[in-house]
């Protein structure tokens, strides 16, 4: 007997990879800091185009705080902060390569 739709159970590990990294801009951050070697706030805004300083900043916090990002402060004026992946980062490279690939061949 098939299943409805009702009755399959809910993905948990979908559903967790989607929460932390359902943002807007969460997954293109993590494509320039590991791809693009772009670490510093500044940059990031540039590459990211229309995106504001909050969200970015927002962005970057909920990335730190679920531990793909480190942040980096060197304590000077002008600020010199710098992201860099954690092992969890480092570890979701191979889905972002795939989603990219994905991307460019079917997008």
């Amino acid at each position: 007997m098939k299943k409805s739709p009702r009755s399959i159970e809910r993905c948990k590990a979908v559903s967790m990879v989607q929460k932390i990294l359902g943002g807007k801009w969460k997954i293109e951050i993590l494509f320039y800091i590991a791809f693009r070697d772009v670490h510093r706030f500044g940059e990031l805004r540039r590459c990211l185009g229309d995106i504001t300083e909050s969200s970015l900043t927002k962005q970057l916090r909920a990335l730190e705080s679920d531990g793909f990002l480190s942040r980096h402060d060197y304590q000077e004026i002008p600020p010199h902060v710098e992201y860099t992946l954690t092992d969890l980062g480092k570890s979701f490279l191979p889905v972002l390569e795939h989603m990219k690939q994905w991307g460019e061949e079917n997008l």
